[in-house]
This record gives C-alpha cells, sequence and structure tokens, in this order.
C-alpha cells in the first residue's frame, strides 16, 4: 500500500485574540538569541516566537494588554509594532 500521509500542521495562538490558527496563518514577531526583537515572515528564524493573526484588531489588544512583551519577556519598541501595522495593512 502507498498512501500518502498528510503532514500535520502545526497550531499557534495569537497573542491578540487568544485564538488557534494553522502556524503558517500566522505574523510571528521573534526575539533572536542576541536579544534584538524583529518580525519573521518566514517562520524559520532561531529565537523565541509570539504570534499574531492578520487582524489590527489583534494587534491593538496586544499591545494594549502588552502580551507580546510577555510572551517575548522583554520591551518591544516602537519601530516593530509600526512594522506590523504595515504588514497587517499590506505596505511592505
Amino acid at each position: 500500500m502507498n498512501m500518502l500521509k498528510e503532514k500535520k500542521q502545526p497550531m499557534r495562538k495569537c497573542s491578540g485574540c487568544g485564538e488557534h490558527f494553522p502556524k503558517g496563518t500566522l505574523i510571528r514577531v521573534l526575539k533572536t538569541p542576541e536579544g534584538e526583537i524583529r518580525l519573521d515572515l518566514t517562520g524559520r528564524c532561531n529565537g523565541r516566537g509570539a504570534y499574531l493573526c492578520h487582524n489590527a484588531e489583534c494587534l491593538k489588544k496586544a499591545r494594549k494588554a502588552r502580551r507580546l512583551e510577555a510572551a517575548l519577556d522583554c520591551r518591544i519598541p516602537d519601530e516593530v509594532y509600526i512594522r506590523l501595522e504595515e504588514e497587517l495593512l499590506g505596505k511592505q
């Protein structure tokens, strides 16, 4: 029997709304081993990640409640939030 096994999609929790989504559909905010905070659009860079779905309201909720800062255990620079807003609005 030659049955193809379907690859299981990892699920991640959005820091804004708290719902679970497939990892590939979320935006990853990364804290590198050197302590730098940046966006990881590939989802493959080394470091600790926090996730947001593609919803501006989730970004507002996460920023107001400092959920990204709690998840990454550090302060998030305003530039990262600006870059996230641009990514959500489709500007690159």
